[in-house]
């Protein structure tokens, strides 16, 4: 299936085994990440919980991200509360497809706010109805409470996309980091328990497994912007204990199966801890039958989609996500 039209970005090289890092990292990134170091941020695993929230709400505060015509904040019922949602439509006239969106942050961080460039360029780029999510978060919220609430907001978007100038019969979902993880946790849950009709998932450097044994966790085990120790902090942090490293909706590549899941669309960064995991989770799709697209940057940093208003690179890649959720698989 063509991906784009022949006035639009070509499709993304697909990447069947690991994917690799390029000799540097791109010159605008390492600009930014000089930029992190030069401000004495030290890894997050480093700081106590309610510093490392601050400071990442700090680091990826949107700059200047686009206006959306319609941006509101509300609360649905949760299974333990209200679960706060922000809702970005760009053009409230007209019914527009969905994308359930799941910040990232190691599933102890990350807020409405952190994600709101990247959820504000989306939903205009793509001419979608963006719906962020703020599910809850551990360590005060372990596994599987954040997918929870995930779940649950799916449910309900589905059930109430009129209600806010939504398509209820076009749906996504997506994540960048352990929203990744999530977002892809969901759509296992969905097929396992007959939940919301999932049209594609867009997984933005996941967290897919659970596990210290990948090489780019070595390769790139001191960052930039995300580190080993970063990585192993956040397993331990999430998990209730050792035995749900083994549990597909905490760790997806761990899934028996990978059949009948929604169309994915993967993204890698080269220099990213994670990217060996991701890169695996585009191949359990493809071996399973399901289309997938793994578009992969050997220049790029975890986190490079929250970068757009500084890197060249990320900016063409974020209009590449943008344009195959505005085509669909």
């Amino acid at each position: 299936m063509v991906l784009f039209d022949d006035d639009s970005p070509p499709a993304p090289p697909r990447h069947d085994g690991l994917a690799d890092a390029a000799a540097e990292l791109d010159a605008q990134a390492h600009a930014v990440v000089d930029e992190v170091t030069r401000l004495g941020i030290p890894e997050w695993s480093a700081l106590d919980i309610e510093s490392a929230r601050r400071i990442e709400d700090e680091v990826f505060a949107p700059t200047d991200a686009p206006d959306v015509a319609g941006v509101t904040n509300f609360e649905i019922p949760g299974p333990a509360g209200g679960i706060p949602l922000r809702v970005y439509h760009p053009d409230p006239e007209r019914s527009l497809p969905t994308l359930v969106f799941f910040h990232g942050g190691l599933w102890a961080m990350g807020t409405l706010d952190s994600i709101d460039g990247v959820c504000r360029r989306l939903a205009t780029r793509a001419a979608h109805v963006v719906v962020s999510v703020d599910y809850r978060l551990a360590p005060e919220h372990p596994f599987p409470a954040g997918l929870e609430d995930c779940v649950r907001a799916t449910e309900w978007v589905e059930a109430n996309a009129e209600r806010i100038g939504a398509d209820p019969d076009q749906l996504a979902v997506a994540g960048t980091s352990a929203g990744g993880n999530l977002a892809a946790a969901t759509c296992l849950h969905s097929r396992e328990f007959g939940g919301p009709t999932i049209d594609s998932q867009f997984l933005l450097y996941p967290m897919t497994d659970l596990s210290a044994d990948h090489p780019s966790l070595s390769e790139n085990a001191d960052g930039p912007l995300l580190t080993r120790r970063d990585v192993l902090w956040a397993h331990d942090t999430y998990l209730r204990s050792p035995v749900d490293r083994y549990n597909p909706f905490a760790a997806p590549l761990r899934a028996d199966s990978h059949t009948d899941l929604p169309p994915g669309y993967v993204v890698t960064a080269g220099f990213d801890p994670l990217r060996d995991e991701g890169a695996a989770y585009a191949s359990a799709l493809e071996s399973a039958g399901v289309h997938v697209v793994h578009d992969h940057e050997p220049a790029m940093p975890h986190g490079f989609l929250s970068l757009t208003a500084d890197v060249d690179v990320a900016d063409v890649a974020l209009d590449r996500v943008a344009d195959a959720l505005r085509r669909g698989f």
